[in-house]
């Protein structure tokens, strides 16, 4: 596949032995999967992860509501490593568009992962701040549209030509895959990147397997499962 998967969690030992999984091109993580992780010291786990991944590309989220904050944080994010991506979330709480930080932070060389996106609009306007800047990624939720009942397959196409018209350093990521088969449809839209949890990493396994096998799988596991818990009529 051309698509790039980027492993999305915030465990650090994890992490760094997915970073030897050729199939794994860059991280993301954020204050949720953290906070689960129960990581209390921001810089420290910063430094863990990077000081063991240097060729991967690795996102850290601003956690402000705050612009200045937030500008602030991004800059001190930013300097971190070279292989730092600092992600910036659409708005604020307040639906504050977060378009002149992103504008600022690309006009001052900050690579920026755009995040929680969702609508064609968000996607349009964050292009534009993006363009003329350094690489950059827009993280398109599309798992969470697909929660709405929409298909997010023409959605993101449709994201992917707008990214491709405003500059070919802004890369499309799709986000909060639900399945396995979500990898395949990002790639058929053309999709950049896939993030991906460990859950999901290990259900690629199961990509492309034997319908047949996969059949006689499911009846082994009923009919051990039933025996193992010892039932009876």
């Amino acid at each position: 596949m051309k698509i790039k998967l980027f492993a999305d969690g915030a465990e650090v030992a994890p992490m760094i032995e997915l970073s030897r999984d050729p199939r794994i091109k860059g991280f993301t993580t954020n204050p949720t999967l953290m906070r689960k992780a129960g990581i209390s010291d921001y810089r420290a786990f910063a430094r863990s992860v990077l000081d063991a991944i240097t060729a991967h590309p690795v996102s850290f989220e601003v956690f402000s509501d705050e612009f200045p904050e937030m500008e602030r944080q991004a800059l001190e994010i930013a300097s971190w490593g070279k292989n730092v991506y600092v992600k910036i979330p659409v708005t604020n709480t307040k639906r504050q568009s977060s378009v002149e930080l992103v504008r600022a932070l690309a006009a001052k060389g900050v690579k920026q992962n755009v995040t929680a996106v969702f609508t064609h609009e968000q996607v349009r306007e964050m292009a534009a701040a993006l363009k003329g800047g350094p690489p950059s990624v827009i993280s398109v939720f599309a798992g969470r549209i697909a929660d709405s009942g929409r298909d997010p397959k023409p959605h993101m196409a449709e994201a992917l030509k707008i990214c491709r018209a405003a500059s070919a350093d802004i890369e499309l990521l799709w986000a909060s895959p639900r399945e396995v088969f979500n990898v395949a449809e990002a790639e058929s839209v053309g999709c950049d990147i896939i993030t991906a949890t460990p859950d999901l990493l290990k259900k690629l396994a199961f990509f492309g397997k034997d319908l047949g096998d996969f059949s006689l799988e499911t009846v082994e596991m009923f009919y051990r499962d039933a025996k193992a818990a010892g039932y009876r009529l």
